[in-house]
C-alpha cells in the first residue's frame, strides 16, 4: 500500500478524487433517471426512452473534445461558467414538460455538459509525477467503478419512493452544484512547475494529434466495447439459465473484480501496455461463453473483472504521456468521446451476437473484438514505424 500512501499525502489529490467520487454517483444515476421519467411519468415507449438517452450521450461525447479545448485555452473558470449556467436553466425547466421539450433540453444542456471527467482526470495527472500518476489514476478509475454501481441503484431506489420529475430535477440541480463546487475550488489542471511555460507557448493540435494517440483512443474504445457487450450479454446469460434473482449478485462479483484489479495495477512498480492489457481483458472474457449456471458465471466473471480497470487506466496514463500538458484537456476530451463511442458499439455488437447465438456468441463476440484489437494495433504500429521510423516520435517534447 506504498504507492497509495505516497497519492494520498497530497490534499490535491485527495480533494479530487473525492470530489469526482462525488459527482459521479448523481451523474450516473441521472443517465437512467431519464428513462425511467419516460416511461413512467410520461407514458412513453422504451423506443422514445432509448432514442432521449443515446440523443444525450451523444451530446455530451461531442462535447468532450471542443471543451476540452477550452479548458486548454481559457482554463476552469472560464470553461464550467456557461455550463452551470445552461445546465440551471435546462434542468429546471426539463423534468416537468413533455417528450419533445424535454429531448431538446437534453441535447442542449448535453452539449454544455460540465466537463467531469475531463477536469478530474486532468486535475489527477496535474498534481502528480509520472512515477506516482499511476496509483493515483487507478484510484480515480475505481471510483468511477463505484459510481457506475452506485449510481443507478440511488437513482432507481429514489424513483420508487418519489415521482421522478422531482428526482430527476433534484439529481440534476446536484450536477449543477458540483459545476459550481468544481468553479469555487478551482483545481490545477497544470503542473506548478509546467504552469508558466505552459500558458506562455500554445500546444498545437497536430503536435500530438498522431497515429499513436487516435490508436490509443482506439484501444480504449475497444475496451469499453468489450465491457459494454459483456454487461448486455450477462443479462442474456442469466435469463438463459432462468435465474433473474442472481443477476445482481453476479453484476457485482464482475464489479468487485475490477475493482480489485484496478487497486491492484495501481500498486505495481511497473507500466504495462493498454493493447497487452486489452488483449488479456479479451481472452478472459472468452470462458464465460462456457457457463453453465449462475455460479459458473459469477467465477468467471470475477477473473474477468480483473483486467476492466487496469485497462482504462493504462490508456490514460499512456495518454498522458503522448500529449504535451497544454493539451490534455482536448485529448481527454477526445478519449472520452472514444469511450461513449466503445459503450455503443459494444451493445449493438452483443445484442446482433445474441440474437444470432444466444449468450456464447455474445461473450465470444466481446472476446474475440478484445483481442484482436488489442494484437492488432501493436502490430499495425510496429509495421508503421519500420516503414517511418521518423514518424511520431517524442511528440510530448514540442513546445518545450
Amino acid at each position: 500500500m506504498r504507492s497509495y500512501r505516497v497519492v494520498l499525502a497530497s490534499a490535491d489529490v485527495r480533494n479530487v478524487l473525492l470530489l469526482g467520487a462525488l459527482v459521479r454517483i448523481p451523474f450516473f444515476a441521472g443517465a437512467v433517471l431519464l428513462a425511467l421519467h419516460v416511461v413512467q411519468t410520461l407514458h412513453g415507449s422504451y423506443v422514445q426512452a432509448g432514442v432521449l438517452s443515446t440523443v444525450a450521450t451523444v451530446c455530451i461525447a461531442l462535447s468532450g473534445p471542443w471543451r476540452g479545448r477550452l479548458l486548454d485555452r481559457f482554463g476552469l473558470r472560464r470553461t464550467v461558467a456557461p455550463s452551470i449556467l445552461v445546465g440551471a436553466v435546462c434542468w429546471s425547466i426539463a423534468p416537468f414538460v413533455d417528450y419533445v421539450p424535454l429531448l431538446i433540453l437534453a441535447a442542449i444542456a448535453g452539449l454544455f455538459d460540465v466537463p467531469i471527467f475531463t477536469v478530474v482526470r486532468q486535475a489527477v495527472i496535474a498534481a502528480t509525477t509520472e512515477q506516482n500518476r499511476q496509483p493515483a489514476l487507478a484510484l480515480e478509475s475505481v471510483s468511477v467503478e463505484c459510481a457506475f454501481m452506485v449510481g443507478p441503484i440511488v437513482g432507481v431506489a429514489a424513483a420508487s419512493v418519489w415521482s421522478t420529475t422531482m428526482v430527476l430535477f433534484f439529481v440534476q440541480m446536484t450536477l449543477v452544484l458540483a459545476g459550481i463546487l468544481l468553479w469555487v475550488r478551482n483545481p490545477p489542471l497544470r503542473s506548478a512547475q509546467d504552469a508558466d511555460r505552459a500558458n506562455a507557448v500554445a500546444v498545437p493540435r497536430r503536435s500530438w494529434f498522431r497515429l499513436e494517440f487516435v490508436a490509443l483512443c482506439v484501444g480504449a474504445s475497444a475496451a469499453i466495447a468489450v465491457l459494454a457487450g459483456s454487461e448486455l450479454t450477462f443479462v442474456s446469460a442469466i435469463r438463459e439459465f432462468d435465474a433473474q434473482k442472481w443477476l445482481g449478485v453476479v453484476l457485482a462479483v464482475w464489479g468487485f473484480g475490477s475493482v480489485v484489479g484496478g487497486l491492484t495495477y495501481g500498486a505495481l512498480h511497473r507500466k504495462i501496455s493498454t493493447y497487452l492489457l486489452l488483449a488479456a481483458l479479451g481472452a478472459v472474457t472468452l470462458p464465460m461463453a462456457f457457463a453453465v449456471g449462475p455460479i459458473s458465471l459469477a467465477i468467471t466473471g470475477l477473473v474477468a473483472g480483473l483486467f476492466c480497470a487496469p485497462t482504462i487506466t493504462a490508456s490514460i496514463d499512456q495518454m498522458s504521456r503522448i500529449v504535451p500538458e497544454g493539451g490534455r484537456g482536448e485529448a481527454i476530451g477526445w478519449h472520452s468521446a472514444a469511450l461513449t463511442l466503445g459503450n455503443g458499439i459494444g451493445s449493438s455488437m452483443a445484442g446482433i451476437a445474441i440474437d444470432a447465438g444466444g449468450f456464447p456468441a455474445g461473450f465470444g463476440a466481446a472476446a474475440a473484438l478484445g483481442l484482436g484489437i488489442g494484437l492488432g494495433i501493436p502490430l499495425l504500429l510496429t509495421l508503421r514505424n519500420r516503414r517511418h521510423p521518423a514518424v511520431d516520435k517524442q511528440p510530448s517534447q514540442v513546445g518545450a
